[in-house]
């Protein structure tokens, strides 16, 4: 009796089949863009990285705009002793989402010239309303969550001025939305406390509002209570996002690079996944239209149509390797 043999694929083949982009191609894509921007100018990088500057000090010249680099100098100082107004740690890498929006907002900020901004939200579905508005990044307000000490919750963008306000997280090259430190520190389980008790969670044990928050916002009665694992130690970041920015009366909006799978996977310009539909899902049918999410591509789209910012957007272009910018609009999952 002769042996069939199965012919089959191995993984390494499968894994081209992938219909997906994989993350280390798109990070590698930026890793590039970012040490051909650093090493054109002869700026001093890191030996193993030629896409981060050698020294945090050096953070100024990771913005493209001098005038972007004095308004930030300005804010800061203007809100010492005040809500802080942190330099994230990384604003030397290439990579970082700090850096970007600095890069892609601060220039329509400076010159006082939102309206590229509010086209390309309102091609996201996220009506501008009024024309008085004001822009101001990192926010933060201690009293929200009872935050006390340590870093509080902090927005990325905030346009106020407008009802409602938006509230805007950025994300270039992120894997994740930012997990609870208490979690990833080993002081937790990782269990639901919706299951048990809030007290069993020590956030709300230090007095942090966190869980009272959600409650209050019906977060609670949906998806988030039904699983075991607790959804705030891998999504922390996510729904202090969404709840800082609902208790201020704003709706909470992602930026993000379309060409990232972490956060909007795609195939053939289909929607087919990633952690911002996913989430979604956690989310009380009451709040599902406070939120949206927009493309970094489609804000950069809108600022070189309206040919007012052609000293810089091809730079920003050049920065971040976008070679081409598609008209993909934003995502609503509600």
């Amino acid at each position: 009796m002769s042996e069939i043999v199965v012919s089959a694929k191995s993984s390494r083949q499968l894994a081209k089949t992938w219909p997906y982009k994989r993350y280390k191609a798109f990070e590698r894509e930026l890793q590039s863009a970012a040490a051909d921007w650093f090493t054109t100018r002869g700026f001093d990088t890191q030996t193993k990285k030629p896409y981060c500057l050698r020294s945090r000090d050096l953070w100024h010249q990771n913005i493209i705009r001098s005038d972007v680099v004095e308004y930030i100098v300005t804010q800061k100082k203007s809100n010492a002793g005040k809500n802080s107004f942190p330099i994230h740690k990384y604003i030397h890498h290439g990579l970082s989402s700090q850096a970007m929006i600095f890069n892609l907002v601060g220039p329509l900020i400076v010159r006082n010239d939102l309206e590229p901004l509010k086209k390309a939200f309102d091609s996201a579905g996220q009506e501008w309303r009024v024309v008085t508005r004001s822009a101001i990044f990192e926010h933060s307000d201690r009293n929200v969550f009872n935050e006390d000490s340590g870093q509080p919750t902090s927005i990325d963008l905030v346009i106020s001025g407008i009802k409602p306000s938006l509230f805007i997280e950025a994300k270039l090259a992120e894997k994740e939305f930012g997990g609870c430190s208490v979690f990833e520190g080993g002081d937790c389980d990782g269990a639901n406390p919706c299951r048990s008790s809030f007290s069993s969670c020590y956030l709300h044990h230090i007095g942090r509002k966190y869980w009272q928050k959600l409650e209050e916002l019906d977060f609670i009665n949906s998806t988030f209570e039904k699983s075991p694992i607790c959804p705030m130690a891998n999504y922390y970041q996510f729904f202090r996002g969404i709840m800082f920015a609902i208790i201020n009366g704003g709706r909470f909006l992602l930026l993000y690079d379309d060409r990232n799978p972490t956060f909007v996977r795609t195939a053939n310009g289909n929607l087919a996944g990633g952690l911002w539909p996913f989430l979604n899902t956690f989310l009380p049918d009451s709040h599902r239209n406070d939120i949206n999410s927009i493309s970094i591509q489609n804000v950069v789209n809108e600022i070189e149509l309206c040919g007012r910012h052609q000293d810089w957007i091809k730079t920003f272009r050049e920065k971040y390797g976008i070679v081409s910018v598609p008209t993909q609009v934003g995502i609503n999952h509600s």
